[in-house]
């Protein structure tokens, strides 16, 4: 069945809501309105309004009461409705949602799944196209992942949803309307914190996540026509970080490039660095490089196309790796 990201996404909560009648969504205008993006389109309708509940403009309201609702049972899924705006709620998140597990030695857990649409792309106004997720993975106790295409979005949605840990679930607004041919009764269950090799290569390896994945995809096949083989691996989880698929294949190619819109300054390729060089070092032929966005507040919707990783930033990386 041919789908759009934001449909499969509404796929995977509708299955998780037909499967676990705890689980409760909530967030600003998700439910008669279907949410910003129609992620959560007709749901409110099938499961009624004490499931699907349109919230206050109060995202630290929203984290508080989901919080609450988990420590009694329920598995909460917030929908932040655009990166900018979960600074408010950023309080109740890393101080509590994330350290009650430890805090009470395992005894109670707080199984919320908070989405955020994140990133660029969509020319959009100041605060609705950041990418904050290297303020969620430096925090201990949260899982962090990113699905990039329909399929897994279908997957990974279901999945957090289902772990007891709390899951800051980041969606790729620009992918969104990506169409694909999924089935959905028939999808590799890949767990949610392993990486996914999607283009096997030998001359070089490009770790990429979220958005960038398709940016990525897109270079290797320009890198193909020019003689060069890239191996493009979609990160998914960012954190855990699965090292291992990365080391595996940094062993074969010798080179790796990692792609973010984030800024570079300690982004989480800055992290991913760091270990590969620690893990492959006697492998590595060039130093670890990072392609990302520039160290500056996102900028205005005209030049955003600057400041987001596009093929060629992508493959000069790649050939300054190839030169060394």
């Amino acid at each position: 069945m041919i789908t759009t990201f934001a449909a499969a996404l509404n796929a995977g909560l509708r299955r998780a809501m037909e499967d676990d009648p705890k689980v409760v969504l909530m967030g600003e205008d998700i439910g008669h309105l279907g949410g910003v993006f129609r992620v959560t389109d007709t749901l409110q309708k099938d499961f009624g309004d004490n499931r699907v509940v349109d919230t206050p403009l109060a995202e630290s309201g929203i984290i508080g009461t989901a919080f609450g609702m988990a420590l009694r049972g329920y598995r909460p899924v917030c929908e932040i409705q655009f990166d900018g705006f979960v600074y408010p709620a950023f309080d109740q998140i890393v101080s509590h949602v994330a350290k009650i597990h430890y805090r009470t030695q395992g005894k109670v857990i707080a199984p919320i799944t908070i989405r955020i649409p994140f990133g660029g792309g969509i020319g959009s106004v100041e605060h609705h196209s950041e990418s904050p997720e290297a303020y969620f993975a430096h925090t201990a106790g949260l899982r962090v992942v990113t699905p990039s295409n329909p399929a897994d979005a279908y997957l990974m949605i279901r999945q957090a949803i289902a772990l007891d840990d709390p899951v800051i679930f980041f969606e790729p607004k620009r992918r969104y309307w990506d169409k694909e041919d999924v089935d959905f009764a028939a999808l590799d269950e890949l767990p949610l914190i392993k990486a996914r090799v999607c283009v096997p290569g030998t001359d070089a390896t490009v770790v990429a996540y979220g958005g960038t994945v398709a940016t990525a995809l897109t270079s290797a096949k320009i890198a193909a026509e020019e003689g060069h083989s890239l191996e493009v691996i979609d990160l998914r989880s960012l954190s855990p970080i699965d090292f291992d698929t990365i080391e595996e294949s940094v062993a074969k190619t010798g080179r790796l490039v990692v792609v973010h819109e984030a800024p570079v300054f300690a982004g989480l390729g800055a992290e991913i660095a760091a270990r590969i060089t620690e893990r492959c070092f006697y492998h590595l032929e060039a130093p670890v490089l990072r392609v990302g966005g520039f160290d500056i507040p996102y900028p205005p919707a005209k030049l955003e196309k600057h400041h987001l990783p596009d093929p060629d930033r992508i493959l000069a990386a790649v050939d300054r790796s190839l030169a060394a």
